[in-house]
């Protein structure tokens, strides 16, 4: 790609995740062109889908969940590894209203352009959890994909206005849901894992 066209692609990468972090994911792509100064076919040359803006969008964030998923599991231990990959995951899923719809709906849909990103991200998410079940500080009746639905449902609390204020708390009484105490799980003769993803 020449220097000038992608100086003009990454523009508009920077006026989309703008425009979606203040609108959602539904923003108008015309919009989307109008804040960037370029006519909506420019817009649909570089990115002719809503699908393709999103996935070039995300994919770097993507990305740097998935690199910060292998960086814990290297240097921290199992729980907090876990819960510091789940807070950072959420905390990303609010910065775009509604990403978290088309995330979900992406793990299902093989033809979609976020699906090998999503479900690259949700394995990274259930490799942590399965470290931490075989420590014994997580519960085994949970997979990566619930994990993945927490996600999706602690990013959907902090999108409503009425509810943000509580987000933070409720995001610790989920992650003490996710967590056991290693005594209770010797106890319990730590019951196999499912966290396949």
């Amino acid at each position: 790609m020449r220097a000038d066209a992608r100086r003009n692609r990454d523009h508009l990468l920077a006026v989309a995740g703008t425009a979606i972090a203040e609108q959602g994911v539904d923003v108008s792509l015309r919009d989307i062109a109008r804040r960037a100064d370029v006519g909506l076919a420019t817009l649909l040359r570089h990115f002719p889908t809503r699908e393709a803006l999103l996935d070039a969008l995300l994919r770097t964030s993507f990305d740097e969940l998935t690199a910060k998923a292998c960086e814990l599991e290297a240097s921290s231990p199992p729980e907090d590894a876990l819960v510091s990959w789940l807070r950072d995951c959420v905390a990303w899923t609010t910065e775009y209203r509604g990403a978290t719809v088309l995330m979900a709906a992406a793990i299902e849909d093989t033809d979609s352009a976020l699906h090998a990103s999503c479900v690259t991200l949700r394995a990274a998410g259930a490799r942590l959890l399965a470290r931490a079940q075989a420590a014994g500080v997580a519960r085994s009746d949970i997979d990566g994909a619930d994990l993945f639905a927490l996600v999706a449902m602690l990013a959907w609390l902090g999108d409503q206005p009425s509810l943000a204020p509580r987000a933070d708390h409720l995001f610790g009484v989920v992650a003490s849901a996710i967590l056991i105490s290693a005594e209770s799980s010797h106890a319990k003769g730590g019951a196999p894992s499912r966290a396949h993803g």
